[in-house]
This record gives C-alpha cells, sequence and structure tokens, in this order.
C-alpha cells in the first residue's frame, strides 16, 4: 500500500527575503479541505490567465502523464483551434499504471490544487466545460475529488464534472478518453486529428494529466521563476515519484527533478536488488549499479533509453525472479490491448506465449529469439503507444536480466515467486 503522508524537504528560499518561493503539490498535512488549501495557497488569481499560457511556456512544464510533452503546446493548440468552437478541458486521472499511485496520493492530498489547475487552464482558454476522469474502481479517489467539487462549486466559474473511466490500461491514453468521453468505447483510435484539433464530441479538448494541472495552479499563483528554483534546465520543477517493491519504505514521493536515484531510492530503505522498472510498463529495467549514476530526469535516463514516464520506480528484491514478473506484466499487457491492429492483435500474445515459454524452461533458444523478433517486428507501428512500451519493456529486461534468462536456459524453470512486486489487476470492460 502506498503511504499518502512521506515528508517533503522544504522548497528553495529567496536569497533576499529567505522566504520559501515555491509551493509543493504535497503537504504534510493534506490539504483536503478548501480552508486548508486557500491558508496554504491563497486564492487563485484568476485576473492573471491570459499571461497564463506565456508563463506555461516560460516555466517549460512537461505532461507528467507519461509521454512529456511541453504542456504550453499543447495549450497554444488547443488555443489556435477554439476559434470557431468553445475548448473542452479533460483532467486524466485513471492512471492506467497499476503500480503508480501519484494521481491518487496527490488527488486525495491536495484535490483543491488539481481543481485550481483545472479551472485555471479552462478560464486561460475560455473553455465552459471541465471533466475530471477518474477510473471507475478507485471509490476512494472518487469521493474525495466529489467532496473537493462540492466545497468549491458556488464559486468557480465553471462547473467540474466527474467521469468513471473503465477499468482498461490504454483507457487513459487521450484519445481513448476523448472516444470514451463523446459515447465510444475507450479505445485509441489514430491520429491526427489530435484531441487539441477535434476532441469531445468534436471540439478542441485540452487532456492533461492531474499533476501537470496541479502545477499549472503553481505556475499560475507563483510564476515561472520560482517554478524554475527546483529541477533542472530540461526539466524544472518537482515530480511526484512512486516507490514501491525491495524498499523499507514505500510511498510517493516529491522531489526535484534530476535528483539521484540512488539517493531517493536509499531514502525509501533500499534492499538488495535484481533490478528497477523506471517509469511503468511502458518504461525501462536498469540495473542496480545503473541507479548510481542516473539521475531522474530525461537526459539521464534517456541515456539508457529510458524516461521519467509516469515516475514509476518499482525495485525486485535479489531473491526473486524477475522473468516471472516481466512474464506475467507481458501476458497483462497482451489481455489489455485494444485489438485494433495487428501489433496489439498478434504481435504482443505472441511476446507473452514466448516469453511464458521462457520462463518455464524451454532450452533450444526459440522461445528467446522468438520474443526478440516479434518485440522488433511491433515497435512503431501501433495505433498507440502500447505495442512500443511492451517493446522497450521486454527488451530492456532481456539485458539487465541477461544471467536470469540464461539459467533459465540452462537449468529450467525457478521456484514460484512467493508474492507478485508488479500489480496485474482484473480487467474491465471499455465502456
Amino acid at each position: 500500500m502506498m503511504d499518502a503522508t512521506t515528508v517533503e524537504p522544504a522548497p528553495k528560499q529567496d536569497p533576499k527575503t529567505m522566504k520559501p518561493v515555491r509551493q509543493r503539490l504535497l503537504a504534510r498535512p493534506p490539504a483536503t479541505t478548501l480552508a486548508d488549501h486557500l491558508g496554504r495557497h491563497g486564492t487563485l488569481p484568476l485576473s492573471r490567465v491570459g499571461t497564463l499560457m506565456s508563463e506555461v511556456r516560460s516555466a517549460g512544464l512537461r505532461g507528467r502523464g507519461g509521454a512529456g510533452f511541453p504542456t504550453a503546446v499543447k495549450m497554444l493548440a488547443v488555443a489556435e483551434n477554439s476559434r470557431r468552437q468553445t475548448p473542452v478541458v479533460v483532467a486524466n486521472a485513471t492512471e492506467g499504471e497499476p503500480a503508480s499511485a501519484k494521481d491518487k496520493v496527490l488527488l486525495r492530498s491536495s484535490p483543491h490544487l488539481v481543481l485550481d489547475g483545472v479551472i485555471a487552464a479552462a478560464a486561460a482558454l475560455g473553455a465552459a466545460k471541465a471533466v475530471l476522469c477518474i477510473e471507475r474502481r478507485d471509490v476512494d479517489t472518487v469521493a474525495a475529488a466529489r467532496k473537493a467539487i462540492a466545497e468549491r462549486s458556488r464559486w468557480d466559474p465553471i462547473a467540474v464534472e466527474v467521469a468513471l473511466t473503465p477499468s482498461r490500461y490504454v483507457a487513459g491514453e487521450e484519445t481513448a478518453l476523448v472516444s470514451w468521453l463523446s459515447g465510444g468505447q475507450a479505445k485509441p483510435t489514430f491520429a491526427p486529428p489530435r484531441p487539441s484539433e477535434r476532441g469531445v464530441n468534436g471540439t478542441p479538448t485540452l487532456v492533461d494529466n492531474v499533476e501537470t494541472l496541479a502545477n499549472i495552479a503553481l505556475i499560475a499563483r507563483y510564476g515561472a521563476d520560482a517554478y524554475r528554483l527546483e529541477g533542472t534546465d530540461d526539466d524544472p520543477g518537482t515530480a511526484l515519484i512512486t516507490v514501491r517493491g525491495a524498499v523499507e519504505r514505500p510511498g510517493v514521493y516529491e522531489r526535484p527533478f534530476g535528483v539521484q536515484l540512488a539517493d531517493l531510492l536509499g531514502e525509501a530503505g533500499l534492499q538488495e536488488a535484481s533490478g528497477v522498472l523506471v517509469g511503468g510498463y511502458f518504461g525501462t529495467w536498469v540495473s542496480q549499479v545503473d541507479t548510481l549514476t542516473l539521475r531522474f530526469s530525461r537526459a539521464s535516463l534517456g541515456a539508457l533509453g529510458a524516461s521519467p514516464g509516469c515516475g514509476l520506480l518499482a525495485v525486485l528484491p535479489r531473491r526473486h525472479c524477475p522473468l516471472q514478473e516481466v512474464s506475467a506484466v507481458l501476458g497483462w499487457l497482451a489481455a489489455n490491448s485494444a485489438g485494433q491492429c495487428g501489433p496489439c492483435a498478434n504481435g504482443l500474445p505472441a511476446i507473452a506465449a514466448a516469453y511464458a515459454q521462457l520462463v518455464a524452461g524451454e532450452r533450444t533458444g526459440r522461445a528467446l529469439m522468438s520474443v526478440e523478433r516479434w518485440s522488433g517486428m511491433v515497435a512503431g507501428r501501433g495505433a498507440c503507444r502500447l505495442p512500443d512500451g511492451a517493446a522497450q519493456f521486454v527488451t530492456s529486461a532481456n539485458r539487465v536480466f541477461a544471467e536470469h534468462v540464461e539459467r533459465h536456459q540452462l537449468r529450467g524453470p525457478c521456484p514460484p515467486n512467493r508474492f507478485q512486486i508488479l500489480p496485474t489487476p482484473p480487467l474491465g470492460e471499455w465502456r
């Protein structure tokens, strides 16, 4: 279970006033009520939303849903396409990554900061409708969001609607979300057009992760310069990072971009590990040795083909068969595909089946060759990025766990793991 009460270090101070100049997304105690939120941040300065997109661009904010797309570029695209149609703002809290907890923790501990970001973005774009999308099985987060919306509804200039999304991995992909909100299935669609051009019911739509929107709220209040006081030049600000697995203190940590992975994992109580998954099920496996030099930033992680992704660090314990974990996730990803194109309908099941044979101790090498062949074939060919993510996930696993792969081929299967680190929840419907 993720700990929502991780103590965050104090933000940097202004050298002239010696006062903190940037507030954090998470705080202790959590600011769950409107009074607590206003006491911490004050009222949202809606009079300044005319310059919000410029501030967001100066701040260098990137999306926190996984892709890391520049937020200002997305907002400006929606604004340009909204000259004839009123846009829609969609706050994405579906958190399809089963091992991630950052969006849940954020909405439960700082719901009003997220809603401020929704309202600020809507005001800047001239939107008349805003929707907060939460996975329907996440009843605690739904309750926290609805309570916060009700508490502030009489003051907000537009109403925020809560939509309970299907429990599928790709349902949170932005085109899948737009399709579902428009009355279709929660399956990705081919682009273009992008949601910024034709989104919910054909209107220009801004789809942003809730952590992104909470950062917009901070930028609206404190400005781009304060936002850039933490992080790196290329990745300014802080990130919400879920740490789980073989650590003594799992939880969601808010840390500046550029933090050493070894420092963060050490703070979480890292135990002896066979590998660390960075960025989620679309992510990349790295060795414990790799974490000694890597920083949590796009530039540093990119050297190994990794990225911050959804902000996940999942640690596998040393005495744990990593191939069983990889196989379970591959089977789950294959079952979660929309089945709309060949890479998902044929490629992912083939990869999962071959990897299961490898885990079972197939000794001819054919299973491994099949995994490698199919992984190369599916990359870059899907309607969404699911095939790419699965290929990166398994390719990096074979690199980091090469000794385990060889051991399975020479000695047969390992005993079953006593527990599973990476969750594979039951599948839901597409509607």
